[in-house]
């Protein structure tokens, strides 16, 4: 066990033969730190916090009560093997979110980026892949396999079904079952997710300027009324765009996936 210094450990935890605990940081009351367990710098484990498996933190991060980080996946494949969870920096895991390792056939790595916010009740589940300043609200569940891009928000109560990639920037509504893929800065809403047009206000809010806008929405909608298939939409709108937002998209798609996409209305 290599337990910094200055970290501070309450005398009602219990921290196992075996972690590693970085410097300044707190475990509190009760919460439970496993052997392979790797805390980085000023990370804080509030009352009732467990923390298991082959599972790393980054830095200042801070969970809060009766969350459970890196339990094993809920998969009736998983034999025991021994897989990974990780977790970026400045992260804000709630009380009650619940975090897995991966499996050995989905990669065997579950993985969280950094400035991420996962509310009450948040689930992450095996395999997958969390980017950075992603937003969770209240009981959001991401199912195993999953690709969430980056500055992805998803509203309460939402749930994101196995395998489906969701693109960097976009937006999902509270109350939303995502069955398909999401492309980059699309806006989901509707109990069955609809891709119902662009996150328009987290583009402006991110300064993205007018003309890189005005491209995205009309590729938009050439996707969504142009001639041939979604694909060859796709296809020719990355042969004519000198738009780099509009780039993102068109890699998207015409990316691998196990899922079909939702396509505009």
């Amino acid at each position: 066990m290599a337990i910094h210094g200055t970290a501070v450990i309450h005398p009602s935890a219990y921290v196992e033969e075996g972690a590693t605990i970085g410097p300044d940081c707190y475990i509190g009351p009760f919460s439970m730190v496993g052997p392979e367990v790797t805390l980085g710098r000023g990370v804080m484990l509030k009352s009732h916090v467990v923390v298991t498996g082959w599972t790393e933190i980054g830095d200042e991060t801070v969970v809060f009560p009766f969350a459970t980080v890196g339990e094993i996946p809920q998969d009736l494949k998983f034999k025991g093997e021994r897989t990974r969870l990780t977790v970026g920096a400045r992260c804000r895991i709630r009380e009650g979110a619940t975090l897995n390792t991966g499996t050995e056939g989905g990669g065997g790595l579950t993985s969280v980026g950094d400035d991420c916010l996962l509310m009450t009740g948040a689930h992450i589940g095996h395999d997958a892949r969390v980017g950075s300043r992603v937003i969770l609200a209240n009981q959001v569940a991401i199912a195993g396999h999953c690709q969430i891009g980056d500055d992805v928000i998803i509203g309460g109560l939402s749930g994101i079904h196995q395998w489906v990639r969701v693109g960097k920037g976009a937006i999902i509504g509270a109350v939303t079952m995502v069955t398909n893929d999401v492309i980059p800065y699309g806006l989901v809403q509707a109990p069955r997710g609809e891709l119902d047009g662009l996150n328009l206000v987290g583009l402006k809010r991110r300064g993205v300027e007018r003309s890189d806008i005005t491209a995205m929405r009309a590729a938009f909608q050439m996707l969504a009324q142009g001639e041939g298939s979604f694909l060859d939409r796709a296809r020719k709108l990355a042969e004519e765009t000198d738009s780099p937002y509009v780039r993102e998209m068109t890699d998207f798609i015409l990316g691998a996936s196990d899922r079909n996409f939702l396509t505009p209305k």
